[in-house]
């Protein structure tokens, strides 16, 4: 199977557990690795017989901008299975990284795997 990745992309939302964090919108960024089979979109050429990441990272700035979670843990969850489920994607690596959450580090984040890497 091959892979096909979206990496830095940058949404802001609402996001945290104290109340400064739930008044203001922070910058999480997202890089995705998705399973698919390129083989048949290279002899096309045809969008339409390819995993459009442009539809995906559409997708999720609409998604990610309009939630209020308190976790990354659940945002990545949801944003995974976004992925999996509207998208056909069997396999899906996910890491968020909300830059700037702990002094003195420079990220902090999650990295999830959803499914099966064929």
């Amino acid at each position: 199977m091959d892979t096909v990745f979206l990496r830095d992309l940058k949404i802001d939302t609402v996001i945290g557990i104290y109340g400064w964090e739930r008044r203001v919108r922070q910058t999480l960024i997202f890089d995705l690795e998705m399973s698919a089979d390129v083989a048949k979109a290279a002899k096309t050429d045809k969008i339409e017989d390819a995993l459009n990441y442009k539809s995906i990272a559409k997708r999720l700035q609409q998604y990610v901008s309009e939630s209020e979670f308190e976790l990354i843990e659940t945002l990545a969850e949801e944003c995974a299975r976004i992925i999996r489920e509207e998208f056909n994607v069997a396999w899906v690596k996910l890491t968020l990284n909300k830059k700037g959450a702990v002094r003195g580090a420079t990220d902090v984040g999650v990295i999830i795997e959803r499914g099966e890497r064929t």
